[in-house]
């Protein structure tokens, strides 16, 4: 050992240790004599190496910096089925259908079970284990004087049968530590399907949504195909007349192409958009298209969203609280990992039968043999391997520790980006509103002064054309202000209550 290193106090006698507690440990003489009454002592106070769990304090805002203007406000149970705010029975169907059969709940189901069978296995290490075991052996040895051939051989044959059991006593605490450990990760992976379980209904409707806008713009472009062929019906006869100029008739007919050529990718959208949604119901990418190919109005939730305050989010968040748990899983594995610098207790025992011949084990008289006591086990030449390990651990603490509050800050973000985009997305449309009504009477004037000669028909062309793009635009803002509000209420946590 170098200068630096000496001896210092260490809860055990005979330990060795540098500055740092890099430590060489044997048992002495009066360590072994105290050992008993040490063990005796920590079973009874329940001692457990390693840091006690605490939750991590976070800094929360007091209060969102992004507040609706509106007044209106609905009961926060709500927000446990939002879906129930648009009035629409199809979502509704489709969440419950979502809830049940998508294969990704499912499989984070199977996890969940995963790690409750796994802590059974944990908390079996804290109980004897008892074996049963039997056997037959044939042998066969010389009896007397070997280098006298006439000494005959011997044959014999043995059965035996007994049970054997063993107890680790857990003094550290390390078998509970495990247990706290595996704990921890079934309140996870509890937690992994909530969170699975929210993004999947926030997409199932999110999808739906879009299903439904892209049919109302797909309805906007097929009425002005329509409108726009009246039009160049009209406009070929007088051209043909020698009443205009085959430059408008061109102009007509081109709008007209460009217009129908929208149709087609709106039509592939859609039935892709209702192949995902199949997907996530848990059914066949088609076996959705005929329920929802029917056209229906975008659904729009008339409610209003109580944000609450920032710090529900800790309780609401099932992807907040995932991490929390893993935190506590990470530390409860210090505890794990320090336990191996400890000396390992065992109380061990045999009992058992044997006989030469099978039909004897009925019969009194026959031999038995037992043994019992107690074993020690310390590692004394592996601490550098379980202090690597320990530092290991703790790094993994500190990873966790900073994923906790990497996923705060995110949900945080979440829900600010979530009411920016409710309440610009709601101003966009009112203005869309007043667009859309300005070009149909713009459409109205420039048909009215091209009849009079007042115009040329390139203002009229204009005139449709703006119509055209502020009616998508405005399918397109109805469309949004409707998955905001989704992406609003998958932001504040809802949903995860529904099903199991």
């Amino acid at each position: 050992m170098s200068g630096e290193e000496s001896r210092q106090n260490h809860p055990l006698k005979g330990v060795v240790c540098n500055r740092d507690y890099h430590c060489m440990t044997w048992p002495s003489k009066k360590t072994v004599a105290w050992l008993p009454l040490l063990v005796t002592g920590l079973l009874v106070t329940g001692c457990a190496v390693g840091p006690d769990y605490r939750s991590p304090d976070v800094s929360m805002p007091e209060s969102w910096n992004e507040q609706s203007t509106d007044k209106a406000v609905i009961a926060p149970v709500s927000i446990a089925q939002w879906w129930k705010a648009f009035n629409d029975p199809a979502l509704d169907s489709l969440i419950a259908q979502a809830v049940e059969s998508n294969h990704d709940l499912r499989i984070a189901g199977a996890r969940i079970r995963e790690a409750r069978a796994l802590h059974r296995v944990a908390t079996a290490d804290l109980w004897p284990n008892v074996n049963t075991s039997g056997s037959y052996s044939r042998s066969r040895r010389s009896i007397g004087n070997t280098s006298i051939p006439q000494a005959a051989p011997v044959e014999r044959n043995l059965f035996q049968t007994g049970f054997d059991a063993s107890w680790e006593i857990d003094v550290f605490g390390g078998s509970r530590r495990a247990a706290e450990a595996a704990k921890a990760d079934i309140d996870a992976a509890v937690e992994n399907r909530r969170d699975a379980q929210i993004t999947l209904l926030a997409e199932v409707a999110r999808n739906y949504i879009e299903v439904r806008g892209l049919q109302r713009r797909r309805e906007i472009f097929l009425s002005s195909v329509q409108m726009q062929e009246d039009a160049v019906a009209i406009i070929q006869a007088k051209y043909k007349a020698g009443l205009i100029s085959e430059l408008d008739a061109v102009q007509a007919e081109s709008l007209l192409a460009s217009t129908r050529a929208q149709v087609p990718a709106l039509e592939n959208s859609i039935k892709q958009t209702i192949h995902r949604i199949g997907v996530l119901v848990g059914k066949n990418p088609g076996d959705m298209t005929f329920s929802l190919l029917q056209k229906k109005p975008i659904p729009i939730s008339t409610a209003e969203i109580p944000p609450g305050l920032p710090s529900d989010l800790l309780r609401r968040r099932p992807d907040v609280r995932y991490a929390e748990r893993s935190l506590a899983a990470a530390t409860a594995r210090i505890g794990v990992a320090k336990a191996d610098l400890f000396p390992r207790f065992s109380l061990t025992g045999n009992f058992g039968l044997q006989a030469e011949e099978l039909s004897v084990f009925t019969m009194t008289g026959i031999s038995r043999y037992w043994s019992f006591g107690p074993t020690i086990r310390w590692p004394i030449f592996a601490a550098g391997r379980i202090r690597a390990n320990i530092r290991a651990q703790g790094e993994r603490q500190t990873q966790s520790l900073l994923t906790y509050e990497k996923t705060v800050l995110l949900a945080l973000e979440d829900v600010e980006n979530a009411l920016v985009a409710c309440e610009t997305e709601q101003v966009r449309r009112r203005n869309l509103y007043d667009a859309v009504a300005a070009s149909q009477r713009s459409v109205e004037l420039a048909n009215e002064l091209y009849t009079k000669g007042m115009t040329g028909f390139l203002n009229v062309l204009d005139a449709r054309r703006s119509l055209l793009q502020t009616e998508d635009e405005l399918a397109i803002s109805e469309r949004a202000v409707s998955q905001n509000i989704v992406f609003l209420y998958k932001a504040l946590g809802g949903g995860w209550e529904v099903g199991g």
